[in-house]
């Protein structure tokens, strides 16, 4: 596999990494974090399930899908710490994400469409292919990190809720969705370094282009050693002429 060409790799790794920010800002957006269940003995009323988000609170009864009570203030008076900590760690992994893709997507453009025989008085200012997408893969994986430990957390500070007051407390799809995103996140950093690790045979620098000269100076790079040998005999065998004073 050469980094001069734009693979199915790079390509899928740049989708799985769209599709995987779609999901995180799916889970950003729904009110489904947590799920407070409220029962009720009363025949007369109906059970009461409280969705809990990042940004809004609603209040369900059974059976119905409009909100009872809809707080979209809840953001600012968020008294869960898990929920406090995904409000800032998902949109900075939603930020480090688009930031490799944007970097990957300038790695594919380069490949693309730039042209092989670059300028020389530009050779050392190109941009490097592999070099995008090495950084790409890193920003993807710490996007990862950011994501999946919290998204985690919610799971044992369900529990811990649980325990600490009664068993009404249940995590909703958002934490699957944010889970598998990071999942996505993982998988295309993963492709991402499959890539490059098979672009460290070509002989080109780590952050210089892949044509860190221009073809034409291949011409006059050192010939092979048994022509180098030849031409040093040549050389010796011509005699050197001296004129007497």
């Amino acid at each position: 596999m050469g980094c001069r060409d734009v693979h199915a790799a790079t390509v899928l790794a740049f989708l799985s990494g769209t599709a995987s920010v779609a999901g995180l800002l799916a889970a950003v957006l729904l009110p489904n974090w947590r799920q407070m269940r409220l029962y009720t003995f009363n025949k007369n009323e109906r059970n009461v399930t409280i969705y809990t988000g990042l940004w809004i609170k609603c209040a369900r009864f059974d059976g119905s899908r409009d909100c009872v009570i809809y707080d979209p203030q809840w953001y600012t008076a968020v008294d869960q710490l898990d929920l406090r900590v995904l409000q800032f760690a998902l949109p900075l992994s939603m930020l480090t994400a688009v930031s490799a893709l944007f970097l990957c997507l300038i790695g594919m453009c380069n490949t693309a469409f730039v042209s092989s025989v670059p300028n020389i008085k530009l050779a050392k200012c190109l941009v490097n292919s592999a070099g995008c997408h090495l950084v790409a893969g890193l920003l993807f994986l710490l996007a990862c990190a950011i994501c999946l430990t919290p998204s985690i957390w919610v799971i044992f500070y369900n529990n811990y809720l649980n325990r600490k007051y009664e068993p009404v407390f249940s995590f909703d799809i958002s934490v699957f969705i944010a889970i598998a995103s990071a999942g996505g996140l993982f998988f295309t950093s993963v492709l991402l370094f499959l890539w490059y690790c098979a672009c460290k045979s070509l002989p080109s620098p780590f952050w210089q282009p892949l044509y860190s000269h221009a073809p034409s100076m291949h011409s006059y790079a050192s010939q092979p050693y048994s022509a180098r040998s030849r031409l040093s005999a040549i050389e010796i065998d011509i005699p050197v002429v001296t004129h007497a004073s």
